[in-house]
C-alpha cells in the first residue's frame, strides 16, 4: 500500500500526494482491494480551493498517527468533486438521507461495493466545535463495522433504498404549468429575499442567480417591480459587497454573512459565468453603470487570469495562501496609509477600512458603506487608489490556480462571454469565447462528439455527463446566434442527439446524469434540481426549446414537453431548486423568436440588431436568414419576406409571427408590445 495520488492530473488530487495516508483514486481496483482486505471504505471528498478541506488536510491528513489510524482501518480514497460530480453527487445526497447538511470536505465511510453507511462533513482532529473528533470517529466506525454488522447493513439497506427512491422521481399529480403559475412562483422566491442587505435568505449567502432569474423573468412578464428591486438589490450588494474582488474583478462563492462582506474566497469559474449573465440581462434595461464597470472588471479578470495554455477557463482560485484563508485579499489600514499616503482616509472611509479591521482584525474591502457610484472625479480617484493596491498585491504569494478544464463550467462562460461580447461590441470576447469552444471539442471530445467531463495535463479523463452536453449545446446555441456561423448550430444538435441516444430515460422522461455506457455506480441519479451549477435537466430543457425555435424540428419539442411532464410532479412537493427547469420552460412556451431576414454584415440588419440592446429578453430566439424558405414548412416565419427591399424584422411567438419590420423604430415598437414592463 502507498499514496498513489502522484499519477492523477486533478490539482486537488496532487496537493495530496505527499499526505502519509495510503490515498488511492477511485476505480474498480480500489473496491476490490477493499473487498480482498476486508476494509471499509473512507471516501474523502473536496476541490482544489475549499478552505475547510485545506483545514482538515493539515489537522488530519499530514499527521503521521492520524494516518497510521487510517491506513490501519480503512482503504481511503480521494476524489476531487469537480473531477467527479457524479460520485459527489450520489454521497451528498446519501448524508442528507442521514439527516446531516452536506458540504465539502464531504467524508464517507463505504463497504466495498461502495455502497454508503455513514458520513459526515468536516470533523476536526479532537473533540471541538461540538463535533466529535476525526481519530474518534474512524475507531467507532471501524469498531462498528467489525463487531456490529448488523448496524451497518441496516444504514447501508436504508440509504440505499432512499437513494434508490430519491432518484425515481416523484410521484403523484402533475400540475399543470403556465405563466400564471410561474408568477406565483416567483412571489413566493421573493419572500425569501433580504430586504436590508439584498439576496436570498440569510448567513450564509450565496449568490443563487437561478432564483434571481426567475423572479427577474417574472418583472419582465408583469411589471411587478417589486420583483426587479429584488434583483437589482441582490446584484448591487453583490457587486459592491466583498464578495467582489474589488482590486481585480470576480466574485466569490459566498458570503459567509448576512450583509455580503466576508465570502469563503475561492473564486469559481461557474459563479461567475452565472453572476455576468444575469447582470446582463438586467443591464440592457438598467443600464447600469455599476454592473458595466464590474462586468469588464470580471472579465477582465477572466481574460488575464483564468485562461488555460489551450484557450479555455481554468476551474477555480484557492481561498487560501501560505496556509491562510483570505490572507492574499486583505489589508491593515496601516499598508494602506503607506500605498496611498494622503488620499487614504477618503479611500478607507468608502471602502471601509478601519484601524482594527472588518473581518477577523483585518479588512476585506467593500463598498458597503457606499454602495451608490460616486461622482466622475471620486470614481478616478479611487480607481487610482486601487490600482496602486492592485499593483502591491501582485508582490504577494497568489493563491493556487486549479487549471484543469471542466467542460461544463466552460460550456457556462462560453455562452455567457459571447452574449456578453455581442452587446458590448467587444469582438475580443466574442473571440475567446469561439477560442474557448474549439479548446473543448479539440481536447475534451472524441471523433464520435462524444464529450469528456475534464482535461488536464493532456489527459482527458470521464465520461462527458449530461451537465456537459447541455451546457456546451447551449454555447453552441449562443455563439450560433452571435456569429452565424452553422457549424455552431450543428454541434449543438449532434450533442443533443448523444443525450437522447445515451442519456434519455425511455421509462419516464427526462436525462440521467451519467451514459448508459459510463462507469456504473451504485445508483443512476436523475433530477432536475439546481445545486451550485445549474440543473442540468434545466439546461437541457432550454437547448430543446431554442433548438425547436430555431429550426422547426419536432423532436426537440417532444423531448422537451416529456421533460415538463416527469419533472413537474416535483413542484407540489418543492419548488424552490427548481428554477433553473421553471426559466427554461418559459423558454419552451414563452419564448420571443426575433427573425430577422437580411444579411447579417447588412448596415440595416445592424442597425435592427441595436434595438434588442434596450431590451432585456432573457428567453429571445435570434435567427438573421437570407430568407426563410428553408424553415420547416410549420415554421412561423416559413415564407416571410423582405419589406420594400430592406431588412425586415419578425417578432414571433408560438405560432404566430407580427407584421413586418423594416426600420429600427418599427421594430422597437414591436418589442415595446411584447414587454410588459415599463420601458
Amino acid at each position: 500500500m502507498e499514496n498513489l495520488l502522484g499519477k492523477e492530473t486533478s490539482p486537488y488530487l496532487l496537493q495530496h500526494q505527499d499526505n502519509p495516508v495510503h490515498w488511492q483514486p477511485w476505480n474498480a481496483e480500489t473496491l476490490a482491494m477493499a473487498k480482498r482486505e476486508g476494509k471499509p471504505i473512507l471516501l474523502s471528498v473536496g476541490y482544489a480551493a475549499c478552505h475547510w478541506c485545506h483545514v482538515m488536510a493539515h489537522e488530519s491528513f499530514e499527521d503521521e498517527a492520524t494516518a497510521a489510524v487510517m491506513n490501519d482501518l480503512f482503504i481511503s480514497i480521494k476524489v476531487d468533486r469537480e473531477e467527479r460530480p457524479d460520485i459527489d453527487q450520489i454521497y451528498q445526497s446519501a448524508l442528507s438521507l442521514l439527516g446531516e447538511q452536506g458540504g465539502w470536505p464531504l467524508t464517507m465511510f463505504l463497504n466495498s461495493n461502495g455502497e454508503p453507511f455513514w458520513g459526515g462533513t468536516y470533523f476536526p482532529k479532537q473533540n471541538s466545535y461540538g463535533r466529535p473528533g476525526f481519530t474518534n470517529v474512524l475507531a467507532t466506525v471501524s469498531e462498528i463495522f467489525k463487531n456490529e454488522p448488523e448496524k451497518v447493513t441496516k444504514n447501508r439497506d436504508a440509504l440505499k433504498a432512499a437513494l434508490k427512491q430519491h432518484n425515481s422521481g416523484v410521484d403523484g399529480d402533475r400540475p399543470q404549468i403556465t405563466l400564471e403559475v410561474l408568477d406565483r412562483i416567483a412571489e413566493r422566491y421573493a419572500q425569501e429575499a433580504d430586504p436590508v442587505y439584498g439576496g436570498i435568505g440569510s448567513a450564509p449567502k450565496f449568490p443563487q442567480v437561478y432564483v434571481l432569474e426567475n423572479l427577474w423573468r417574472s418583472y419582465l412578464r408583469t411589471g411587478n417591480a417589486t420583483l426587479s428591486e429584488v434583483v437589482i438589490k441582490a446584484l448591487g450588494a453583490m457587486a459592491q459587497g466583498g464578495i467582489y474582488d474589488h482590486l481585480r474583478g470576480g466574485f466569490s462563492r459566498y458570503s459567509t454573512d448576512a450583509l455580503w462582506l466576508a465570502p469563503h474566497f475561492e473564486k469559481m469559474l461557474y459563479d461567475n459565468a452565472q453572476i455576468l449573465d444575469l447582470m446582463l440581462q438586467v443591464h440592457h434595461e438598467t443600464k447600469s453603470e455599476l454592473f458595466e464597470a464590474r462586468i469588464y472588471e470580471t472579465v477582465g479578470w477572466l481574460l488575464s487570469e483564468m485562461l488555460t495554455a489551450e484557450g479555455a477557463f481554468a476551474a477555480t482560485i484557492d481561498a487560501d495562501s501560505e496556509g491562510v484563508e483570505g490572507k492574499f485579499y486583505t489589508w491593515s489600514k496601516t499598508e494602506i496609509d503607506e500605498i496611498l499616503g494622503e488620499h487614504a482616509p477618503h479611500f478607507c472611509e468608502i471602502h471601509g477600512v478601519t484601524e482594527t479591521g472588518n473581518w477577523e482584525e483585518t479588512n476585506i474591502l467593500s463598498r458597503i458603506p457606499y454602495p451608490e457610484m460616486q461622482d466622475q472625479e471620486t470614481e478616478t480617484l479611487l480607481a487610482s487608489g486601487r490600482q496602486k493596491l492592485f499593483e502591491a498585491r501582485k508582490t504577494r504569494i497568489h493563491p493556487g490556480l486549479d487549471d484543469k478544464v471542466l467542460t461544463d463550467w466552460n460550456g457556462l462562460m462560453i455562452t455567457t462571454l459571447a452574449k456578453a461580447g455581442q452587446y458590448f461590441d467587444e469582438a475580443n470576447w466574442v473571440a475567446a469565447a469561439e477560442t474557448a469552444f474549439v479548446a473543448i471539442t479539440t481536447h475534451s471530445m472524441d471523433e464520435d462528439g462524444r464529450l469528456f467531463h475534464s482535461f488536464r495535463l493532456g489527459r482527458a479523463k470521464v465520461s462527458g455527463l449530461l451537465d456537459d452536453y447541455a451546457n456546451m449545446a447551449r454555447a453552441a446555441i449562443a455563439l450560433f446566434e452571435v456569429t452565424g456561423k452553422a457549424f455552431f448550430l450543428e454541434r449543438a444538435e449532434g450533442w443533443v442527439d448523444i443525450l437522447n441516444a445515451h442519456f434519455w430515460d425511455d421509462r419516464s422522461g427526462g436525462y440521467f446524469y451519467t451514459a448508459d455506457d459510463a462507469e456504473a455506480l451504485i445508483v443512476r441519479t436523475k433530477n432536475a434540481h439546481d445545486n451550485a451549477v445549474p440543473s442540468g435537466n434545466g439546461v437541457a430543457l432550454e437547448v430543446l426549446a431554442r433548438l425547436h425555435l430555431l429550426t422547426g424540428a419536432r423532436e426537440p419539442f417532444e423531448k422537451a414537453t416529456d421533460t415538463v411532464r416527469h419533472f413537474s410532479a416535483g413542484l407540489g412537493h418543492n419548488f424552490f431548486p427548481l428554477a433553473t427547469f421553471l426559466n427554461s420552460f418559459e423558454t419552451l412556451i414563452n419564448a420571443p423568436q426575433i427573425v430577422i431576414v437580411g444579411d447579417r454584415s447588412d448596415p440595416e440588419v445592424v442597425d435592427l440588431m441595436l434595438v434588442l440592446k434596450d431590451f432585456s429578453l432573457p428567453s429571445k430566439i435570434i435567427n438573421i436568414l437570407q430568407d426563410t424558405e428553408n424553415l420547416p414548412f410549420d415554421h412561423p416565419a416559413k415564407g416571410k419576406a423582405r419589406k420594400d427591399d430592406a431588412a425586415t424584422a419578425y417578432l414571433c411567438t408560438g405560432p404566430t409571427c407580427s407584421l413586418p419590420a423594416n426600420s429600427p423604430a418599427a421594430f422597437r415598437k414591436l418589442l415595446e408590445k411584447k414587454s410588459h414592463a415599463p420601458a
